[in-house]
């Protein structure tokens, strides 16, 4: 799909990930809207005919409101990229306590309801859209991680929460192929970013050790230009992609 004139919305948008793709899709001539919980932090963050909404992935209501106001202004929608996401480190038992529950469910209701519920409203306004001449009519990519397979300690709820993005991947993609839907996911490891920023240095410094090259983080430049590709390359469907510098 080409990006030019075309509609697109990054969740996560205020920092990161989520910010570096808002700026690479504008750059690539789309129309780009930024969801994220904070519109201060949105409208601090974006710039550049980046138009920000507050939304909370989690929320069903929510990511509603946020679809509607985006075709209110737009009249359609392209793109969906999904890089809202919350860490939630606790070890299963620590000091005599188990992992909470309600840090549990928080975890799994941003990182894969949440995406979840992108990805639903998102295709249901795809589908209204005019087909290209090769009969596409939307992508989705959604953000997964290297800790889907190769999860560190405290990790057990991102860990499941991401490898339940990658599960959703090809049933989801199956399900939207009829409308000219596709759906990719990216599986980033260790990238500079708040994320990474809260990890104790000791645990990211044994990481990046185990890294190939180059052996550091990785950059949020580089995954949107993955993004971009993703984009751009139809014959990219039904497939979560790794870009962890052979991390393992």
């Amino acid at each position: 799909m080409k990006l030019n004139n075309k509609v697109a919305i990054v969740t996560g948008a205020a920092s990161g990930l989520g910010l570096a793709t808002c700026q690479a899709l504008a750059a690539a001539g789309a129309q780009v809207v930024g969801f994220d919980l904070d519109q201060a932090r949105l409208d601090s963050a974006l710039g550049g005919g980046i138009f920000g909404i507050a939304v909370d992935v989690s929320s069903e209501e929510s990511v509603k409101a946020g679809i509607d106001k985006v075709l209110e202004r737009y009249d359609a929608i392209h793109v969906a990229v999904n890089c809202a996401g919350i860490l939630g480190p606790s070890k299963t038992i620590s000091k005599g306590q188990l992992f909470p529950s309600d840090l549990w469910q928080r975890v799994l209701a941003v990182n894969l309801t949440g995406t979840f519920n992108v990805i639903r409203h998102a295709a249901l306004a795809m589908t209204a859209n005019e087909p290209e001449e090769s009969g596409e009519r939307g992508v989705i990519i959604n953000t997964a991680s290297g800790a889907a397979r190769e999860g560190q300690m405290g990790q057990a709820a991102y860990s499941a929460s991401k490898a339940g993005v990658i599960g959703m991947t090809l049933p989801i993609a199956r399900d939207l192929a009829e409308h000219g839907i596709r759906v990719v996911s990216l599986a980033p490891g260790l990238f500079e970013s708040g994320m990474s920023a809260g990890m104790p240095p000791k645990v990211s410094e044994t990481i990046v050790n185990s890294l190939l090259f180059p052996r550091r983080m990785g950059r949020a430049q580089e995954f949107a230009a993955l993004v971009q590709h993703v984009v751009e390359n139809a014959y990219l469907n039904a497939l979560t992609l790794d870009i962890q510098c052979g991390l393992r």
